[in-house]
């Protein structure tokens, strides 16, 4: 079997290093572009730097954009990730160096070299991809799929702005323009996640039974995970590891519901907020297909893998 093409648009940030860890397991990755989200660029785009050399592999890291598109982001995800984004562990100077090429032009360059080949994993706010997008709009031709983690479905988010999940709150007119450039995508969003966390007990067994990819996630998720528990959320939350099974394989996806999904840019409350057109009243095609359930069993085997508790078949 052919493994998918990847080329991914990313925060590293923990959970986003939970992801390249399985697109690495999993399939060929072409590229890391990187956005400012969890924490800010420099330390983004160091931490993917980090992980290139974790897995011994010569993937291309894309500096992106330091900012969204419009307005400063009025909060991080420091808090959850730790200031650097990877929790504060101290690692060295990775060795990994960072290409000559910005991240919305690697985007644009790599799929006109392999069209309708690549599957964008955008698992950052969407700003080095509505950047692309507006310097070519027939980037989407060139697309084979786009996968989005992002969003709230009905309103639970996870930002200061109730209704607002933190990729798209983080930079909502870059999701605007990629929502409405892209034909058609799948979305997997925050409240998925919560709905698909591992069990603790669970997890530390498969990070007890992995090897040195397992005993490096271990230590980042520390802070992550203690987190987590002070706000009550149950288990291991793996949202943008959800998006990335998604991409690996079609065939996790259990459930999914076909329809348009807009971005609010104006409320005073609900700005960022994801709102999907669930009864077809706006008339208008739909364009997302919102990822409703996934086969645990697979997600499970896929992130196992990914940190060497479970040799491939």
């Amino acid at each position: 079997m052919t493994k998918p093409q990847l080329l991914i648009d990313t925060d590293p940030g923990v959970d986003d290093a939970l992801a390249i860890l399985m697109a690495h397991a999993h399939a060929d990755v072409l590229g890391l572009s990187i956005a400012a989200g969890n924490v800010g660029l420099a330390h983004t785009t160091r931490n993917a730097r980090r992980l290139v050399d974790l897995v011994g592999a010569a993937t291309p890291v894309f500096a992106g954009c330091p900012n969204p598109l419009v307005r400063l982001p009025e909060e991080d995800a420091a808090f959850v990730h730790g200031h650097d984004g990877l929790g504060d562990v101290g690692f060295p100077e990775p060795n990994t160096a960072v290409a000559d090429e910005h991240a919305a032009l690697a985007i644009l360059r790599l799929t006109r070299e392999r069209p309708g080949e690549i599957t964008l994993v955008a698992l950052a706010p969407l700003t080095n991809l509505a950047l692309a997008l507006r310097l070519d709009p027939s980037l989407p031709q060139r697309v084979k799929r786009l996968v989005v983690m992002g969003g709230a479905v009905t309103g639970r988010g996870n930002t200061s702005r109730v209704p607002a999940e933190f990729n798209v709150g983080f930079d909502p007119e870059a999701a605007h323009v990629v929502f409405e450039g892209f034909p058609d995508f799948d979305l997997v969003d925050w409240e998925l996640t919560l709905r698909h966390a591992f069990d603790e007990d669970e997890f530390d067994q498969w990070l007890a039974a992995g090897d040195h990819r397992a005993k490096f996630f271990g230590r980042v998720f520390r802070v992550a995970r203690q987190t987590n528990r002070e706000r009550g959320r149950r288990g291991i939350i793996a949202a943008d590891a959800l998006a990335m099974a998604v991409a690996i394989d079609p065939s996790v996806v259990k459930h999914s519901e076909h329809r348009r999904v807009g971005v609010e840019l104006d409320g005073r409350l609900t700005r960022g907020a994801t709102v999907v057109d669930w009864s077809g009243r706006l008339g208008r095609r739909s364009q997302v297909s919102v990822v409703m359930e996934l086969d645990q069993a697979k997600f499970a085997a896929m992130v196992q893998r990914a940190l060497g508790a479970l040799q491939a078949a």
